[in-house]
């Protein structure tokens, strides 16, 4: 499952045709270890049991319709996985990277993520929004190299991302400085 959502291109995957799902590669932006993690939440949870009986396979419990149906909430601890808090924010402390301009891609990320009624961090994370406030991307190649900015991302939320970027940095239809 794990392979799945983070867009693995392995034999198994491709034979069970797992490549062809909707939610393939949906998570490509977060660890093996992140993916573990929220899993076994779900599982302490009651959302998920793993049939050992089934070669291991994850399945959704009752439990999970009401989830489901959206009729109640999820909420799961955030994984932090890799860097400790220290050495995290010591690493993003160093980025140099245009703050005003990441406050307004924050801006637009809470706005989309209101309207489209998910958290904003599956818009995309802090991370991603600060390499845009630093590599200023204008077209799509360039915001698809931005890290955690996938093929399905960039189709659904790069145009505003990019026209803000533009409109930041005062850049016309004609490449032109406006300010």
């Amino acid at each position: 499952m794990v392979e799945v959502l983070r867009g693995m291109q392995n034999q198994r995957i491709k034979d069970h045709g797992h490549d062809k799902l909707s939610t393939y590669g949906i998570g490509r932006e977060w660890s093996h270890e992140y993916w573990v993690s929220i899993v076994r939440q779900l599982i302490h949870r009651g959302y998920l049991v793993q049939n050992i009986a089934r070669s291991s396979v994850l399945q959704l419990t009752e439990q999970a319709r009401p989830l489901l149906r959206s009729e109640i909430a999820l909420e799961l601890a955030v994984p932090r996985i890799g860097l400790s808090p220290r050495t995290k924010a010591n690493k993003l402390s160093q980025r140099h990277y245009d703050k005003k301009l990441f406050a307004k891609l924050r801006k637009l990320r809470k706005a989309i993520a209101d309207e489209e009624d998910i958290p904003p961090y599956v818009v995309f994370n802090d991370a991603s929004l600060m390499e845009m406030a630093e590599m200023l991307p204008s077209s799509q190649a360039e915001l698809l190299a931005v890290s955690g900015v996938g093929q399905r991302k960039l189709e659904k939320f790069g145009d505003a991302f990019l026209d803000l970027i533009d409109d930041h940095l005062g850049v016309s239809e004609y490449g032109y400085g406006t300010e």
